[in-house]
């Protein structure tokens, strides 16, 4: 078994780990969100990081950075209106204005190949400044 597959138009792989930590995120419940991140040298997307069960929207926000781009998986917990506590799995395309050029078109190239490894996925957003990931966002979204 390869350790990546690649995509012969990004030429971008993506680690075994990545659908692993997803599954995590889930089925098990073991992570409120993974952040993955394009490493340039293995041309592959890796795990950057997860955020444990408890831990907030808030602190995933914090956990992207300003400048430069990232893919992340967001497990969201809601009660309806009829008062049933759902939960919902947002693939999240983070490209800041401010990021390089070359960061931006590597992303963007690799995105659709990524997600497609990701099953289960209920929303996407794309954001490129800090208020398209307002919470409120994902709540209309997710209603």
């Amino acid at each position: 078994m390869s350790f990546r597959r690649s995509n012969a138009s990004s030429g971008m792989g993506v680690a075994d780990h990545c659908k692993h930590t997803y599954l995590e995120l889930q089925r098990k419940k073991v992570h409120r969100y993974v952040i993955f991140k394009i490493d340039e040298k293995k041309k592959e997307v890796i795990v950057e990081k997860t955020g444990g069960a408890a831990e907030t929207y808030d602190d995933f926000r914090a956990s992207l950075p300003e400048n430069d781009c990232r893919y992340a998986i967001y497990d969201f917990d809601f009660v309806t209106e009829e008062n049933c506590q759902k939960s919902k799995i947002f693939f999240i395309a983070w490209s800041p204005s401010i990021s390089r050029i070359r960061a931006k078109m590597l992303y963007a190239t690799s995105k659709d190949r990524f997600r497609r490894e990701l099953d289960g996925i209920h929303y996407e957003i794309q954001a490129t400044e800090p208020p398209e990931l307002d919470i409120e966002v994902l709540r209309e979204r997710a209603s």
